[in-house]
């Protein structure tokens, strides 16, 4: 299969469309069906209030988490309590931003996320309507 041919060149080609923050905890699968394009995202340790998700220069998705996880509930009363290793996400040092470059068919303004059981699950719906030419005629003249 050509490269130029697959949908999913931008993921090769231009390190732009779809980025991610070095070391980024937040796995991704992009799932499409008839009717939608879907994103589940790995972030354990946040919960709604910790992320956010917009859409930024018309169709870019940007997911962004800051501040999640539970790193303060052992220093409570015991003061001598000592972290050996953080792997598991959550804490300030693993806030992760992705974003991704939408396709032209989608319905920026009907986006729907939710949060359950550690994964972020974004549903963007396709727009079925036709979408206008985009060419554009020029007029030519003798002189400018």
């Amino acid at each position: 299969m050509a490269l130029f041919g697959d949908p999913f060149r931008r993921f090769f080609i231009s390190p732009t469309i779809y980025r991610t923050s070095f070391g980024s905890p937040a796995l991704l699968d992009w799932i499409e069906s008839p009717n939608a394009h879907i994103f589940k995202i790995n972030v354990p340790g946040y919960n709604k209030e910790d992320i956010k998700v917009q859409v930024e220069d018309g169709n870019v998705l940007v997911v962004k988490a800051e501040g999640g996880g539970k790193k303060d509930e052992f220093h409570g009363k015991d003061k001598e309590v000592v972290w050996h290793v953080a792997e598991r996400g959550g804490s300030k040092g693993s806030d992760f931003s992705r974003e991704i470059e939408l396709p032209d068919d989608v319905k920026v303004d009907h986006i729907k996320a939710q949060v359950e059981n550690g994964v972020l699950t974004i549903v963007v719906p396709k727009d079925a309507t036709p979408k206008t030419s985009k060419v554009r005629n020029i007029n030519i003249t003798s002189k400018l």
